[in-house]
């Protein structure tokens, strides 16, 4: 049986002065230290995101928006 994937719409803040992830209206608000410079900033995404589900980081995938702020992002 495979596992059900979900999608998630993450606004990402990259170069905050924290990390974190917050809730929002329509997803996930991700504030992130990390600078959006050589894929540093998706890279500290997908950490948070796997430790806010509680996840691998293989099971999170950035679906679309790989260069833009906002992303479709799949956890399997």
């Amino acid at each position: 049986m495979t596992t059900p994937v979900r999608k998630v719409r993450v606004v990402v803040k990259p170069g905050s002065k924290v990390d974190a992830v917050e809730e929002a209206e329509d997803g996930l608000v991700v504030c992130t230290k990390a600078r959006a410079v050589d894929g540093k900033a998706n890279e500290a995404v997908i950490k948070l995101l796997a430790k806010h589900f509680d996840v691998p980081k293989t099971t999170i995938r950035i679906k679309t928006g790989i260069v833009s702020r906002t992303k479709i992002v799949e956890i399997c």
